[in-house]
């Protein structure tokens, strides 16, 4: 399950947004369940940057918004993110030079398709 809280931040105020991401991620890296996560910035627009976190299921992350280090550092954070869908189920796969690998819906006994 891919993770990605978009967020506008003014690049007056870049370098305090950065050290509150990284504790960010580093509470929600200390969970079960976690398996990596990136801050990103747009090369385009340097205000817009995403944090994007992958975990073993929606239960592992929903579990993981409840431990106490994530409260005190990431929710107040992710809070601020933009207004929007922000969790996402894989539904295909494929590595370098490999083939589609499709994956069932948590949302649907059914393929997405």
């Amino acid at each position: 399950m891919l993770v990605t809280n978009r967020f506008v931040v003014d690049e007056d105020v870049a370098p305090a947004f950065t050290e509150r991401a990284h504790a960010a991620l580093t509470a929600l890296a200390a969970r079960p369940g976690y398996l990596r996560g990136e801050l990103l910035r747009a090369l385009d627009d340097p205000r817009h940057w995403c944090l994007v976190t992958d975990w073993e299921s929606v239960g592992a992350y929903r579990r993981a918004l409840g431990g106490f280090d994530v409260k005190v550092h990431a929710t107040p954070l992710l809070a601020e993110s933009l207004d929007e869908p922000s969790a996402y189920e894989t539904l295909a796969s494929a590595a370098p030079n490999g083939e589609i690998v499709e994956a069932a819906s948590d949302r649907a006994a059914r393929p997405y398709r």
